[in-house]
């Protein structure tokens, strides 16, 4: 199987008898809805029709298992017929958006369609803003989604970056991830598909009446605008047949590595201005002057950023471990604290890579809102895991808006209260940030040595 594929839809492409003949079948497992803990289906098309190629089965059967249904489309197919002397883009995008709700509405009636109108052909330059919009749509709700997308190795370019963009959504969010591909049984040899990968969700034969009616209202793309040249038939019968199965094939895939942050440090040398801002800097004070012990033995900084709050803790501990998932990051830290000797940099992804041993001090400041909800979750447990008796944490976030993640820095503070076994003992709230401090002793009050 190619990497990048080279293909055009006015191919013949691979014949649909030859992906039935495959004995590879027999070894793929099934998948069901009713196993996951979905209470609600969010299915990505990169254009309208995807959704209901790709999964219109499960999206009928969802419905009718009373899921809440959402059809995302990130592009109104604008492009499919550039050379159109009939129809202009902005009339084929109005009608093609307008066929996917009727589409919807055949299968799922009282599903949900959301249009957000990324130029067609110019995904991958606009993923950053679909990520966004899919983690808003997601919210504090993904362990109770399940995301189905394109299949981000489908071989057309607007679909590859709309499975990437969605599986970054999954991963900030908790949402379960399946993806489908479309345009890979026109082009792949089926000896080279991804047979391990694939998992078939079975499609009853009134629910394949009810996708087949569905894909018939696609009326722009499975019939020409016009007899006229530019006006030719999109999906033609060939490519339907693969959509006209007993089943629907899905890549139950763990979501994609999220470099958001890596890129943001890659960029920019001090990209939050952390060294420069009084902001920051007042903020770093407030933070020093918060710490419940004039000093401490051995601590950690979770998202230690470029180093800048760490140089300061570094006079208040006799040993400080700094982690950061970014290596741009990371590197940024190592090489403006590296005359400190009692400061360690790693890099690492928590709550996964957590270092070894006991911190009579944890600090978190301005990272927990980057983390999905069950990491921040299990983040909460591994800095209770490893903090000693006397010792505390300190929480730090922005209460501004953060777009891209589900949770705020209230979000944030509000969980760590929740599920916290150690409580909180002293907080302080100005109009930008919002610190805590979680203690187990009484350090924190006048008087205690």
């Amino acid at each position: 199987m190619t990497d990048h594929p080279t293909f055009t839809h006015t191919e013949t492409g691979t014949a649909e008898s030859r992906w039935r003949e495959r004995p590879e079948w027999e070894q793929v497992a099934p998948v069901q809805l009713a196993t996951t803990a979905a209470r609600r289906l969010v299915v990505v098309a990169a254009h309208p029709d995807d959704e209901t190629l790709g999964a219109g089965g499960l999206t009928a059967q969802a419905a009718r298992a009373g899921l809440d249904v959402v059809v995302v489309l990130v592009t109104d197919g604008e492009a499919s017929h550039p050379k159109s002397p009939t129809s202009a883009r902005e009339a084929l995008a109005r009608e093609r958006v307008e066929e996917s709700r009727a589409a919807l509405a055949r299968i799922a009636p009282s599903g949900t369609l959301v249009r957000l109108g990324v130029p067609d052909g110019a995904v991958v330059d606009h993923a950053t803003e679909v990520v966004d919009h899919l983690v808003d749509l997601i919210g504090e709700r993904g362990e109770a989604t399940l995301v189905v997308a394109p299949w981000r190795h489908d071989g057309h370019a607007d679909h590859d970056a709309t499975g990437r963009a969605a599986g970054v959504a999954c991963r900030r969010t908790d949402a379960l991830l399946w993806e489908y591909p479309v345009w890979l049984w026109h082009w792949c040899e089926p000896a080279d598909a991804p047979w391990a990968q694939l998992r078939t969700l079975a499609v009853p034969a009134d629910v394949q009446d009810l996708k087949r009616e569905a894909v018939s209202l696609h009326r722009t793309q499975v019939a020409p605008l016009s007899d006229r040249p530019g006006d030719e038939t999109v999906l033609h019968a060939h490519m339907l047949t693969h959509f006209d199965r007993s089943y629907e094939v899905f890549l139950p895939l763990d979501a994609p590595s999220d470099d958001a942050l890596d890129d943001l440090h890659e960029s920019s040398a001090d990209p939050w201005k952390v060294r420069t801002s009084w902001y920051e800097k007042r903020k770093r004070a407030v933070t020093l002057a918060s710490l419940p012990g004039e000093r401490y033995s051995r601590a950690l900084e979770v998202g230690g950023s470029v180093g800048a709050l760490a140089a300061e803790l570094a006079g208040r501990v006799d040993h400080l471990v700094v982690i950061d998932e970014s290596r741009a990051a990371t590197n940024a830290a190592r090489s403006s604290l590296g005359s400190l000797v009692a400061v360690e940099v790693v890099q690492g992804s928590v709550p996964e890579d957590w270092p070894a041993g006991q911190f009579d001090l944890v600090v978190v400041s301005e990272v927990g809102y980057f983390l999905s909800p069950s990491r921040l979750r299990r983040l909460v447990v591994r800095v209770e895991s490893c903090l000693t008796d006397d010792g505390a944490v300190v929480l730090c976030h922005w209460r501004h808006p953060v777009r891209g993640w589900p949770m705020d820095g209230p979000a944030v503070h509000r969980h760590w209260s929740e599920w916290s076994d150690v409580p909180r003992v002293a907080t302080h709230v100005e109009d930008d940030f919002r610190l805590d401090v979680f203690s187990r002793t009484g350090a924190h009050r006048a008087g205690a040595s």
